[in-house]
C-alpha cells in the first residue's frame, strides 16, 4: 500500500483531532495528484453557539512504512460557518498538502443545487406574482410539503425573493454588465463571492442600479471580443465594466522579446472593447490591471506602463494596482490564492479601491457625457480655409485645409500649438495619417508636453485625420506583423504595409535580423517603396518567399508607409561580390550598408587574382583543406598551399594554439566558409546582374582569363567587373564589361583614421551611382541558404 492523505478537524464528523479517526481522501490515474472526499457536517451546533463559529482542519500524510505527517506546523486551515443561501453541497478548494491560504476557497455545487431544486424552483417561477410589496407570504407554489420545508428549498426561495426585489428597484437606475475573466467571475473568493458581488449589493442599495456578470473564466481580449457581440449587446447595458487582465495575456511566461508585443495586443485590444461599448451607446469602464505571483521585475515595468497609459485614455478606472501590488508586480502578502488570482481578501480590496462616485450617475448624465465627448474642439481656424480640430472621443487630430495653398505647422507656430496644449486630449506618441498618398504627411509626433514636433506640409485642398499609433494596432484596422516594443510592422492592406519606430534612433530592418524577416514571409512577394519619398536611400522594401530581402532604414520617432509597387521580376536586382585582394571593399560597403553575409573573399587576402580564378571555377573545393593550410607563428596568418596567393588572418582565437592542435581552428573555418561559399554560389545563381569588385594589382590576361571562365560559371547572366587599384587604366582598357579606377583603399589606413574610411566610402558611393547600383536595386543574399 503507498501513500495516502487524510483530513481530521475539530468536528466529530473529521474525527475531533484524533488522526486514528480521520476522514480518508481517494484519487485515481486520472485525477492525481488530486485527492478529495465528500462528508456531511452538521452545522447546527455551530450556528447555535456563542463560541467561534468556525471548523477548523489540517491534512495528514499516511506513509507505507506506517509513519504520518501532518501538515507544516502554524494555523489550521478553516471554513465558517453561516447560513449561506444555495446548495446543500459545499466544495472546497484547498490548493496544496502544506500551502495553507490565509482565506478559504469553496463554492456552492451548482449541479447538485440544480438536480434538488429544480421542480420548487420551475413552480416557483410560474406561480409567482410580482408586486412593489413582495413578501414570502405572497408566494404560491404548488409543491409537496416535505419540498417546502427543506432547508435547501428555503434557501433558495430566499434569494430568488432578494433577486426579484433588487430587478424591481434596479428598473429606476442603471443597468451595469461586467465582462472580463476569472477574477471577475469571482474565482477564489469565499463562495465566489468576488469584488463584483460586493459591488452589486452596493450599488443596487446606492443607487438602485442592476449589475449583470457577463465575465468568462480564462478570457483574454481576443475572446472577450469576439464574444461581445453575444453576451454584453442583447443586454442594452447603460455602462460596461470591461476587467480584464494581462496575465491572461500570456505576460508571465511568454518568451522575454514576446512581452511587449503581448502588452501592446492587450493595450489595443482593450482599446477595441471600449470602443466596441460606445458603439452600442453604452458608457465604457475599465478594471485597472492587477498583479501575478509570478511576475519579474521587467514584467512589472511594462505592468506600471500600461497602467499609467489607461490612467491616460480619459475612461474612468477601478484603479486596483495601488491596494493589491506588493511593489514589484506581485501580490501583497496575504491576498492572493495563487499566482493569478486574489483571494476572498484580496477581492475585499479590490472592491473597496472602487471609488463608487463614478456610479453616481442618471441615463440623462451619461448622455451628456456623451455629448460632450462627441464633440470635436477647436483649437485653431482662420479666415483662408484651415481649420484644426481635436476630437476627444478617439483622441484623434483632424486638419481641414479648404484653401488653394499649402501650410507648414511646424513646433514653433504658437497660435497653434498653445491651444492643442491646453485643449486637446491628445497623448505623447506618433499619430498617423488615415490617408496614405504621395505628398500626404503620412505621420506626426506629439511630445511630451503635447506639442506637435513634426513639420508638416499640408497640400490644398484636403481633410486629414491622424489618429494614434496605437489605434492602427486594432484587428478591425490592421494586422500586427512584428511588435519588439520599439518597432512595429503593420500591414493595413494587402498592399500597404506600415513600419513605425518608436524609438528615438534610427533602426535598419534587414535580412539578418531573423525576427523581422520572417515577419514579412507570406506576403505578397514583390518591391514596396515609401510612398512620401521612395527615391531616398533604403526606401525600397523587396520581399520574397522568405521575407525581407533588402535594408529599409527607419528615421527616429516616424512612421513610413510602403506600398506594393511591382513583382521582384521587373527590376533587375545587382549582386555585388567582392573577389580581393585585401577587405577594403568589405569595409566601405559596411559603411554604405550595402553589405550583409560574409562572402569567401571579405575577410582574405588574395594577392593572385588567378587564384581567385581557380577558386570560384573549382567551387571552393580545396579552399579550407586542411592539407593545405599552413600556419605561420611569426606572421600570425594562415597561408594556403595550393593557391599560394591566398591567406588568413582573421581565424585564430585567444585560446587556440594552433602549433600543436589545429583542428579547431578547422573546424571554425570549415563552418564558416562552407556557408560563406555556399552564399557566393547562391548569389550567382539568383540575382540578374553581378558587379565583381576588386581592390589591387591586377594585370590583363588575369582578367582575361576570369571573365573568361566566370562567363561559364555565370551561364549567360550579365556581369560587369569594377577593378579599385592604384595603376594606370590604359593597362586594362578595351576589355569589355571591365570598369577601371586608379585609386589605392587603404583597409590599414582605414582601421587608423575614421575619417579616412568614411571619404573612401563616399568615393565607393559614387562609383556605384554611376553604374547604377542603389539601395533601389541591390541584391541581398539571405544568411542562411534555402536547401
Amino acid at each position: 500500500m503507498g501513500e495516502s492523505i487524510g483530513l481530521v478537524g475539530s468536528t466529530p464528523e473529521l474525527g475531533e483531532w484524533d488522526v486514528s479517526k480521520c476522514l480518508h481522501l481517494q484519487t485515481n490515474e486520472d485525477q492525481y495528484p488530486v485527492w478529495w472526499v465528500e462528508t456531511d457536517i452538521d452545522l447546527t451546533p455551530f450556528l447555535n453557539s456563542s463560541n467561534q463559529q468556525r471548523i477548523e482542519y489540517k491534512y495528514v500524510r499516511f506513509y507505507s512504512d506506517g509513519g504520518v505527517e501532518w501538515e507544516t506546523v502554524g494555523p489550521n486551515r478553516w471554513l465558517p460557518c453561516r447560513p449561506d443561501p444555495g446548495s446543500d453541497t459545499l466544495t472546497v478548494d484547498d490548493g496544496a498538502f502544506g500551502y495553507l491560504q490565509p482565506w478559504p476557497y469553496a463554492y456552492w455545487d451548482q449541479a447538485n443545487r440544480t438536480q434538488n431544486f429544480a421542480k420548487p424552483l420551475k413552480n416557483l417561477i410560474h406561480k409567482i406574482g410580482i408586486g412593489s410589496k413582495t413578501r414570502e407570504d405572497d408566494i404560491f407554489i404548488t409543491s409537496s410539503p416535505q419540498e417546502k420545508s427543506s432547508q435547501g428549498f428555503q434557501n433558495c426561495l430566499k434569494e430568488l425573493i432578494h433577486n426579484i426585489a433588487l430587478l424591481y428597484k434596479a428598473k429606476n437606475g442603471l443597468k451595469i454588465v461586467v465582462i472580463g475573466s476569472s477574477v471577475a467571475l469571482g474565482h477564489n473568493a469565499w463562495l465566489m463571492k468576488g469584488w463584483t458581488g460586493y459591488l452589486q449589493e452596493e450599488l443596487y442599495e446606492k443607487y438602485g442600479h442592476q449589475l449583470v456578470n457577463v465575465s468568462l473564466s480564462g478570457s483574454n481580449v481576443t475572446t472577450t471580443i469576439d464574444r461581445f457581440s453575444e453576451v454584453v449587446t442583447p443586454e442594452k447595458p447603460d455602462i460596461v465594466i470591461i476587467a480584464l487582465s494581462l496575465g491572461n495575456e500570456g505576460l508571465a511566461h511568454c518568451p522575454p522579446h514576446e512581452r511587449a508585443a503581448r502588452q501592446r495586443k492587450f493595450e489595443t485590444g482593450l482599446q477595441e472593447l471600449i470602443e466596441m461599448v460606445r458603439e452600442i451607446g453604452a458608457f465604457p469602464m475599465l478594471g485597472s490591471v492587477y498583479p501575478n505571483g509570478d511576475y519579474t521585475a521587467e514584467h512589472y515595468w511594462l505592468l506600471q506602463r500600461t497602467h499609467q497609459r489607461m490612467l491616460s485614455w480619459g475612461i474612468p478606472i477601478l484603479d486596483w494596482l495601488s491596494v493589491l501590488d506588493d511593489g514589484q508586480g506581485r501580490w501583497r502578502e496575504g491576498t492572493s490564492f495563487d499566482p493569478a488570482h486574489p483571494n476572498s481578501k484580496g477581492h475585499r480590496l479590490m472592491y473597496e479601491a472602487i471609488n463608487l462616485n463614478l456610479f453616481d450617475l442618471t441615463a440623462k448624465d451619461l448622455a451628456q457625457k456623451q455629448q460632450i465627448l462627441d464633440t470635436p474642439v477647436t483649437l485653431y481656424k482662420d479666415d483662408k480655409g484651415l481649420e484644426v480640430l481635436s476630437h476627444n472621443q478617439n483622441r484623434s487630430l483632424q486638419i481641414v485645409n479648404s484653401s488653394a495653398n499649402c501650410y507648414i505647422i511646424s513646433s514653433s507656430w504658437q497660435e497653434l500649438q498653445t491651444p492643442l496644449q491646453k485643449h486637446s486630449t491628445l497623448e505623447p506618441g506618433i499619430y498617423l495619417s488615415h490617408t496614405v498618398a504621395e505628398h500626404i504627411p503620412s505621420y506626426l509626433w506629439v511630445r511630451d508636453d503635447k506639442v506637435i514636433e513634426t513639420t508638416l506640409k499640408i497640400p490644398p485642398s484636403v481633410e486629414l485625420e491622424y489618429s494614434s499609433a496605437f489605434e492602427f494596432f486594432s484587428a478591425r484596422v490592421s494586422q500586427v506583423l512584428f511588435y519588439d516594443g520599439q518597432i512595429t510592422i503593420l500591414k493595413q492592406e494587402e498592399s500597404l504595409l506600415r513600419i513605425i519606430n518608436e524609438s528615438n534612433h534610427e533602426y535598419n530592418l534587414q535580412p539578418m535580423w531573423k525576427e523581422v524577416r520572417q515577419a514579412l514571409k507570406g506576403q505578397v512577394s514583390g518591391v514596396y517603396t515609401d510612398v512620401l519619398n521612395p527615391d531616398l536611400p533604403f526606401r525600397t522594401m523587396m520581399i520574397g518567399a522568405d521575407g525581407l530581402e533588402s535594408r529599409v532604414k527607419v528615421p527616429p520617432l516616424s512612421s513610413l508607409s510602403f506600398k506594393y509597387q511591382c513583382p521582384l521580376s521587373e527590376i533587375n536586382r545587382v549582386a555585388i561580390l567582392p573577389i580581393g585582394d585585401r577587405c577594403a571593399i568589405r569595409m566601405v560597403l559596411h559603411k554604405m550598408e550595402y553589405d550583409g553575409p560574409a562572402y569567401p573573399f571579405d575577410l582574405t587576402r588574395t594577392t593572385n587574382l588567378s587564384d581567385v580564378t581557380d577558386i570560384i571555377e573549382n567551387g571552393f573545393f580545396d579552399m579550407w583543406n586542411p592539407d593545405f593550410l599552413h600556419y605561420n607563428h611569426e606572421e600570425a596568418r594562415i597561408y594556403h598551399g595550393k593557391w599560394t596567393g591566398l591567406s588568413f588572418a582573421h581565424e585564430i582565437e585567444e585560446t587556440d594554439d594552433p602549433l600543436y592542435d589545429f583542428s579547431p581552428v578547422y573546424e571554425r573555418m570549415r563552418y564558416r566558409y562552407e556557408g560563406r561559399s555556399q552564399r557566393f554560389l547562391y548569389t550567382l545563381n539568383h540575382c540578374d546582374e553581378v558587379l565583381f569588385i576588386r581592390t589591387g594589382m591586377v594585370d590583363k590576361e588575369q582578367i582575361k582569363d576570369f571573365i573568361a571562365k566566370l562567363e561559364e560559371k555565370c551561364q549567360g547572366k550579365p556581369f560587369r567587373i569594377l577593378i579599385i587599384s592604384p595603376q594606370p587604366s590604359e593597362e586594362l582598357a578595351e576589355l569589355t564589361n571591365v570598369v577601371h579606377y586608379d585609386l589605392y583603399l587603404n583597409p590599414d589606413h582605414m582601421y587608423e583614421d575614421l575619417g579616412y574610411w568614411m571619404h573612401c566610402t563616399e568615393v565607393v558611393r559614387s562609383i556605384l551611382d554611376s553604374l547604377g547600383v542603389s539601395s533601389k536595386n541591390l541584391f541581398w543574399c539571405p544568411p542562411k541558404i534555402p536547401k
